[in-house]
Formats: structure tokens, C-alpha cells, sequence
């Protein structure tokens, strides 16, 4: 392979939440396999973050290999508009096999921000074919986030979510405290106080929008079950939509197949995406009820208004669908426990450190929150020196690793944060 010329990269490509010309050089990947990134100086490093959570069977399966090539031969695209496809039907009759039993009518696009919107914009159109064409505002958690394109960015933290820089542009929505009470705890009536109160007091709701259980880029919280529960009484009772953004818990992560089967809840809008198509391909979906499509199909102007150029692209479905049957056929739920377990047992130990805040678990996820925020630069580059890649954020150092990672995978993530974050607190 020829050497690359990373000249390129720091002159001309943008990276996310990046400056464009920064000191920090990205490492440049060459090739992947099971749970390893290869680097372009031969050095290989455990992915502890599944790129972005989505990486759930690893890199280069050769299952899903085999879905894109025998799907290539057939078509990579056809426009969705009008035309139809075998890979988008044979997805569909397996999502509905797991999705929540009131979840029927599947709209694809081609990620997990413009699936948000989509929620969005679906919660709008059914009041509207409802006759309260008012409802058009959405509720949401501190701590939350759901994208970053505009209607997304506006149901994510104000304050995290960088609301200040596009004010003049963003849509005004209703924000209430996070739960306090965590995962495996009953909720109190202080946490839904609030909640009750903005769907009372705001007759102009169309929803309310939450990550159930797991609050993830915006802090990394597990909440309790118990609050999702009742939250959905809530909206019920007060005739508000609840949106569940599954798009980062979906597919096993919190150690059940989505995180509502917590609660025991089945929400009137989900949207699923990253692990969907294990990372192979960019795909989201907004799902939802037969009666909220009819009612929208009722409705002016007779259509949803919405319709992604890659909408249910023939290449992503079908391995979504050879992801999805290689998770069912697998013992899933073990390797998260298993997951689970392991970070438990071995993360725990950083508490002793005096930089750590607090260590938080559940399923395939483990965090490590800081007193202070990480200095980016030099803590990925210890990461990397102690063969793993971890991504950290604010305060925030965490895992999300491939569910096929080994114990001795494991050992050596876990043993890595440990060290970078002890050598941290003696420099």
C-alpha cells in the first residue's frame, strides 16, 4: 500500500467537532478486523467505541461481507420514490419481528439526526390531520441529545448542545430536568413533577422526546426505568406523543434488544439507527403506529413530507437485515453480560482514583465521569500508546466495545484506562 499523505487531511478535510486547522492529527486507519483498528505505522489498537457504538459483531464479518456483495450484484441504489426493492421488504418482515408490537408503519432514511427529524416532523403532521394544528412544540430532558442538524440540535441540552450559536434560527422547546433517580430505582415524585407540569401548563405539545434510559452523548446517564413508565402515563394523559431516540440503545446495548422493553413500554414514535446495519452502511428509520400514519394520510396535504435521496438504499437494508438475524442468532444477551460483568468487576477500581467522580455500568456501556474535562489531545494519545482507542468527552472517559470482544480483549481496555487515567492524576 502506498503511504498516505496525511497533508491532505490537515489541509482540507474537516473532522467532527473539530477545528479545522488544530494541532491534533487524527490517526489514519489503513485497515479492521474482529475488534482491532490497524494503523498505518503497523501498530494495532482495541476499538473500545465500537466507532460510534454501531460496530456490535466487529470489523471485516464476514457475514455482512457477504450481504454486500451478493447485494451489489443485484443493484447498490434505486430511487425509493414510486419503486420498491426485495432487500427493503425482507428488512421490514425482520424489524417488525423485534420492534414493539404497536410499531407497524417503518420510515427509512440515512441517519440517526434526520430520523429525529422525521419523528419530528411526523409528530406535527398527526396533530394536524388531528385538527390541533397548535402542536407543534416538543418537551425534552437537560442532558439530552438527539442530532445535529437544526430540529434535532433543538431537543438536545441548551447548553450542550451549543443552543447559543443558532438562537436566532433554532425552534423554542420546553426543557425539564433529567431524572435524578437512576437505573434500578423507583422514580419519585419529584423527578415527573416537572414533566407533569410542562404538559399541563403548554396546551401546544406534540411531544415529548427522551433517550430511554440511557441519556448518551450528553452525559453518559442511566435513569430509572420506573420514570419512562410513568412518563408515558404522563403523555397519555395529557394527549402529547412520547418519541423514544433508540438510534444509540437500540439492538442490545443496554443489555435488552431496545431499552422502552426496560419499562415495559411501547412508545408512539422510536427511532433506531448506528448498530442497525453494524456500521457497515449509513441507515435510520422512524417507526410508528398504523393509527398516527392514517391520521397524517388523512390529513392536508394527504402525505408525510419527507423523502431522503437514499431512503432505504438496497445496500444498507440488506445488511441490516444479515446484522440483525447474526444478533438474533447469537447469544447476545450473554455477551453483554458478560460485558457487563467484566466492567464492574475491573473499572471499579478506578474510583480509588482522585480525578474519577464516579463509575456508572449497564449492559455493553462503561463510564468513567472526571471531576475535570479531558485534555483530548494528550489523553487519545496515551489511549493509542496503550493499544486501545477510547474517544473521551467532557469529563467524561467511556466504553462501548464490539459485543464480540474477548475477555482478555477486555482486560486489556479496562487495564489501559486504568493506567492512562492514574498517570493522569501523577502529571
Amino acid at each position: 500500500m502506498d503511504s498516505l499523505d496525511l497533508s491532505i487531511d490537515d489541509k482540507h478535510i474537516w473532522h467532527p467537532y473539530s477545528a479545522m486547522f488544530s494541532d491534533f492529527h487524527p490517526y489514519p486507519v489503513v485497515s479492521a478486523e474482529n475488534v482491532y483498528l490497524h494503523l498505518d505505522n503497523g501498530k494495532k489498537i482495541i476499538d473500545g467505541m465500537s466507532s460510534w457504538w454501531c460496530v456490535i459483531h466487529g470489523y471485516n464479518h464476514p457475514v455482512l461481507n457477504a450481504a454486500l456483495k451478493s447485494q451489489i450484484d443485484e443493484m447498490s441504489h434505486v430511487m425509493f420514490g414510486g419503486l420498491t426493492h426485495p432487500a427493503v421488504i425482507n428488512l421490514t418482515k425482520q424489524l417488525l419481528n423485534i420492534l414493539p408490537k404497536t410499531l407497524s408503519q417503518i420510515f427509512y432514511c440515512d441517519s440517526g439526526s434526520v430520523a429525529v427529524e422525521v419523528a419530528m416532523k411526523m409528530a406535527i403532521q398527526y396533530w394536524h390531520g388531528k385538527g390541533q394544528a397548535h402542536k407543534q412544540r416538543f418537551i425534552s430532558l437537560s442532558g439530552g441529545y438527539h442530532g445535529d442538524t437544526l430540529g434535532a440540535m433543538s431537543v438536545c441540552d441548551p447548553v450542550t448542545g451549543m443552543h447559543s450559536l443558532f438562537n436566532q434560527v433554532l425552534p423554542q422547546q420546553i426543557f425539564i430536568p433529567r431524572p435524578n433517580n437512576r437505573f434500578n430505582e423507583n422514580c419519585n415524585g419529584e423527578d415527573l413533577t416537572a414533566l407533569e407540569n410542562a404538559l399541563k401548563n403548554n396546551n401546544d405539545i406534540a411531544a415529548f422526546i427522551l433517550e430511554p434510559i440511557v441519556q448518551g452523548a450528553g452525559g453518559m446517564w442511566f435513569y430509572s426505568a420506573d420514570y419512562l413508565q410513568q412518563a408515558k402515563s404522563l403523555c397519555e394523559k395529557y394527549n402529547a406523543l412520547l418519541i423514544a431516540d433508540e438510534i444509540a440503545t437500540g439492538f442490545g446495548r443496554t443489555g435488552k434488544l431496545f431499552a422502552c422493553e426496560h419499562a415495559n413500554i411501547s412508545p408512539d414514535i422510536m427511532c433506531i439507527g448506528k448498530a442497525l446495519t453494524a456500521g457497515y452502511m449509513s441507515l435510520a428509520a422512524t417507526v410508528t403506529s398504523k393509527e398516527i400514519a392514517m391520521t397524517i394520510d388523512a390529513g392536508e396535504p394527504g402525505v408525510f413530507m419527507h423523502g431522503p435521496t437514499f431512503m432505504a438504499n438496497p445496500l444498507a437494508c440488506s445488511v441490516a437485515t444479515a446484522s440483525i438475524n447474526l444478533l438474533l442468532s447469537s447469544d447476545w444477551q450473554n455477551k453483554v453480560k458478560r460485558i457487563e460483568t467484566h466492567f464492574n468487576n475491573h473499572l471499579e477500581k478506578c474510583n480509588k482514583l482522585e480525578c474519577v467522580n464516579e463509575v456508572r455500568v449497564l449492559g455493553a456501556i462503561g463510564v468513567v465521569e472526571l471531576h475535570q474535562p479531558v485534555n483530548m489531545k494528550s489523553i487519545t494519545r496515551a489511549f493509542v500508546d496503550n493499544g486501545v482507542w477510547v474517544r473521551p468527552f467532557g469529563k467524561l472517559v467511556y466504553l462501548m466495545p464490539p459485543f464480540i470482544i474477548s475477555d482478555e480483549q477486555l482486560l486489556e481496555l479496562t487495564d489501559a484506562v486504568y493506567a492512562v487515567l492514574a498517570r493522569q492524576v501523577n502529571e
